[in-house]
């Protein structure tokens, strides 16, 4: 109670000072608890669309007089309750006290004498329980309304018996039970009824056929493509840059590297402008999204940029971007899930339904961590756009470990893998395997004068060790082999270090610390020799040594390395054995730029030291490892892979084609007719191939590469026929179709021959001594050995 007496004065004075900011608080919460009611039950009132307000809706379903009357009641009793906060405010004027509590009666309150502040806000928030009430009133008369005008299309909003959509009435059960599982079906409009289920069924997935009620013009009515820009080389990179961002040590990182080689991308650029002769390219609007530097996904690799941490992820995504920005595509980058949801058009949600607008990328460029990222947002989009998608896969995936199902079956199943994509759409940092895409990185090309100057300078005793994180130099048994090469060389390293010196390296070697990578190509182009200790695997370090005249040294490994036998190998979707720290410069480029030996053989590791040292190489970069190569690779497959386009039916009663194949003179393998008219279009172009019938055990990467040629997996189809063991004369005794990713191929004993019944399986690798693989090879570029001769 609130007393009026002298000795009171003071007390309900400050009492009155704080009833303004009160009365302001408990107007708020009346407001906003009202609004929150209609909010909240607004989405069930009408299927309306995105983005409608939900006061917009009430005109369409409250349309009846008793409605709008109870609407009526519910404003008047806002109304009435703003009043009586505003008549408690003015009991801030002591004389209106007096005469308030003269009179002991509020005739709009209608409480009774002596009632107290605190008993005033009970009754506030008593109304705002009555306007709830009301609401609830409202939704069930609107439903009753609601069912009522539509009594005449009832058996309309029922799950219709259509074979063309045999999933509708499982999809609708599913919708009864689970509509508010997530958000984003209200978004869509569900709010419950079968009409609204059938709606989002119809209209923004497909699984139930359309309503013959509803507007199809609208409902039909797709985005129209944009016309088609042609694109143009572009030789400043200003603007890339400026896309690619500060906010990351690796973004800091791959904007250097960038910089550093915008010469280079310009005169690469305009060297394949002259080659293609102003053949039209259409310009590809392209969404590039590094999932691993998310921070969804732990962003490890930020932090150890500027300590010695592996470095080779961001030099080849430094590298994408810059050739699909020099070919002239569109380009959008994302680092975040915030950025890739908004570019997307991701509903607000838990991500169990499709974007909210067709995709406005043709192609989307990122990696594991993006894809999975995409499976969890885009709902069934990702079904249905995962075709545009291309994966950078360092190490590669191959078909066995794609293919879910098989892969589960058969064991392959890993953390990665199993996506079921074209193992073509995997894009690997180098050519492990011809059934993915070989990306690929750049180093730095040197001019003609360089290449003299390094020569000239070289230092024939010394040697910078490949290594720039301590735990490398802990490796078993390097003791050793640096004793050794201190004999006769000056051992240099760039390992790093904060304070101390790291106690790993032994106190012979001279440590410069983490160089930045102008000083590290310095160093590079002093030295003799480049060292590797067995780690890391494949990274683009050896490649720099080499285009700088070093002569790369590395350890053969016995037994290969693989997913069998080593912890890093494990849990990667690949079956692939590893012979050497770096299988590429081994087999591609060789001595006398590479050398491999045994690091536990003594004699063998002085003698090759010796060897090195009296030997003089020129710098060497690969041609497929410049800028211009990488721009060529890259615009042939921009220009050529398409993985959405389906193969057209063959018409009803259509004859067989004639075989397109015909044996080689010297009866060995088959060669595609030049006049076959089989598989126009295809890209690889048909006539490439060369089919040869490998030796039992042997995969067909190996036995293309014994004839001087790449196996091809797009040719795969062609071959998966009987047609083609005939003309090769292979007796076959019977002939079956099942699911294996060594298929087609003959066994023996036995003298049956297998054809592949999955096409996601068509794999260049893989063998068993209990099968002669069938494989498809085709001849390729010099230098280029992605792409075959007639492929640019």
């Amino acid at each position: 109670m609130i007393t009026v007496n002298p000795d009171g004065k003071i007390m309900v004075r400050r009492c009155l000072v704080t009833l303004r900011p009160f009365r302001l608080f408990v107007l708020g919460i009346g407001f906003f608890s009202l609004c929150f009611l209609m909010t909240s039950l607004g989405g069930q009132f009408s299927a309306r669309r995105p983005g409608d307000s939900p006061f917009t809706v009430r005109t369409e379903v409250m349309g009846g007089p008793e409605s709008r009357g109870v609407l009526r009641k519910m404003s008047d009793l806002l109304e009435l309750m703003v009043k009586r906060v505003d008549t408690l405010a003015r009991l801030e004027n002591s004389s209106e006290l007096h005469r308030a509590a003269g009179n002991r009666h509020f005739p709009v309150d209608r409480l009774p004498p002596g009632a107290g502040l605190m008993e005033r806000i009970q009754a506030i928030a008593q109304n705002v329980s009555d306007i709830a009430v009301k609401v609830d009133q409202i939704l069930r008369h609107s439903l009753l309304l609601h069912s009522k005008v539509s009594e005449g299309r009832r058996d309309q909003c029922e799950a219709p018996s259509d074979p063309k959509f045999p999933d509708c009435s499982g999809k609708v059960e599913w919708m009864r039970a689970r509509w508010t599982s997530d958000p984003c079906y209200a978004f869509f409009g569900v709010d419950g009824t079968e009409c609204s289920f059938l709606i989002y069924l119809s209209e923004v997935e497909w699984f139930c056929p359309p309503l013959p009620w509803r507007n199809q013009t609208a409902t039909q009515r797709a985005r129209k493509p944009l016309p088609k820009v042609q694109a143009v080389f572009r030789s400043n990179l200003s603007r890339l840059l400026e896309l690619m961002d500060s906010r990351k040590e690796s973004l800091i990182f791959m904007k250097k590297r960038t910089k550093r080689l915008t010469a280079q991308w310009a005169l690469a650029a305009q060297r394949l402008a002259q080659k293609l002769g102003g053949a039209r390219r259409d310009q590809k609007q392209i969404l590039v999204h590094i999932g691993f530097l998310t921070e969804e996904s732990g962003d490890v690799f930020s932090p150890r940029v500027l300590k010695g941490g592996p470095l080779g992820e961001m030099v080849q995504w430094a590298d994408i971007l810059a050739a699909l920005y020099v070919l002239g595509h569109g380009l959008r980058i994302t680092v975040s899930l915030k950025e890739l949801q908004s570019n997307l058009g991701v509903p607000p949600g838990r991500g169990n339904c499709p974007l909210t607008m067709p995709l406005p990328f043709d192609l989307i460029y990122t990696d594991y961590h993006g894809l999975q990222q995409m499976k969890q947002h885009m709902g069934l989009s990702f079904k249905k756009y995962r075709c545009r998608i291309r994966v950078i896969d360092t190490f590669g995936t191959e078909p066995a470990y794609n293919h879910e199902e098989y892969a589960t079956l058969h064991g392959y199943r890993t953390n990665w893998g199993y996506w079921n994509l074209n193992p073509k759409q995997f894009m690997t940092m180098f050519p492990h395997t011809p059934d993915n895409s070989f990306m690929g990185f750049v180093s730095e090309e040197l001019n003609e004068t360089e290449k003299q100057l390094i020569k000239g300078g070289k230092a024939s005793n010394m040697a910078v060790v490949y290594g720039k994180e301590a735990s490398i130099w802990k490796l078993q048994g390097k003791e050793k082999f640096l004793s050794i090469l201190n004999k006769y060389m000056e051992i240099h390293g760039t390992v790093y270090y904060e304070s101390q010196r790291p106690p790993e390296v032994p106190a012979f070697v001279k440590n410069h610390g983490l160089l930045p990578q102008p000083e590290f190509q310095q160093l590079l182009r002093k030295a003799k020799l480049f060292i590797g200790f067995g780690f890391p695997y494949e990274g683009p370090a050896p490649l720099e040594a080499i285009a700088n005249g070093c002569v790369f040294l590395q350890s053969r490994f016995s037994p290969p390395h693989s997913s069998l036998n080593h912890e890093f190998f494990r849990g990667k979707p690949t079956s692939r054995e590893v012979f050497s720290q770096h299988p590429y410069a081994e087999n591609f480029i060789g001595k006398p730029h590479v050398w491999t030996v045994d690091y536990n053989n003594s004699e063998e590791l002085e003698a090759a030291i010796k060897a090195i040292m009296r030997t003089q190489v020129d710098p060497y970069l690969p041609y497929e490892y410049t800028c211009e190569g990488m721009l060529e690779r890259v615009h042939a497959y921009i220009q050529h892979q398409d993985f959405c386009a389906a193969p057209g039916p063959a018409p009803p009663g259509a004859r067989a084609p004639e075989s397109p194949f015909f044996l080689a003179p010297n009866t060995t393998h088959l060669k595609w007719a030049r006049n076959a008219s089989l598989a126009p279009g295809a890209w690889p172009p048909a006539h490439s191939l060369r089919a040869w019938l490998a030796a039992a055990g042997r995969a067909c990467t190996d036995a293309c590469l014994d004839h001087g040629l790449i196996c091809e997996p797009s040719f795969f189809p062609f071959l998966n026929s009987q047609d083609a063991f005939q003309t090769l004369r292979v007796p076959c005794d019977g002939t079956e179709s099942e699911m294996n990713h060594l298929y087609p191929a003959f066994a023996q004993p036995g003298q049956e021959c297998f054809l592949q019944k999955e096409p996601l399986l068509f794999s260049c690798a893989g063998s068993s001594t209990k099968y002669r693989r069938l494989c498809p090879c085709r001849d390729f570029r010099k230098g280029q050995v992605a792409l075959c001769q007639d492929c640019l």
